[in-house]
């Protein structure tokens, strides 16, 4: 059976891009935000977070500056560019007709002709 962390490997920049249009945040805000929204079922490791993040940097959809947090210490916070808002609505549309394609596939309860 598939794991959880596996079909998230796939959909993780999807993901951050969506919770950074609400506003900016840091990585671990970033990531408790998916693990409560998902009711844990997605949890979003450091070891997959941070290259992510980097490499949504690296195309331009985020940028990033560092920030002095609530406890006085310095920490990189992440915001969508304009260029990731674009990104964010082009993705969306593409993985919605995904997973309405494997919805069909999934509740089909008879065998194709």
């Amino acid at each position: 059976m598939t794991r959880p962390a596996d079909l998230l490997q796939g959909t993780l920049d999807l993901l951050i891009l969506k919770t950074l249009s609400w506003g900016p945040a840091h990585g671990y805000a970033i990531a408790r935000w998916i693990e409560q929204l998902t009711g844990e079922v997605l949890r979003v490791g450091e070891g997959s977070l941070y290259p992510a993040l980097h490499r949504l940097e690296e195309r331009g959809w985020l940028a990033s500056s560092w920030q002095l947090s609530s406890t006085k210490r310095r920490t990189k916070v992440y915001r969508l560019t304009t260029a990731g808002r674009q990104r964010l609505r082009a993705e969306t549309g593409a993985w919605t007709q995904f997973a309405e394609a494997v919805y069909k596939v999934l509740k089909t309860e008879e065998q194709p002709a």
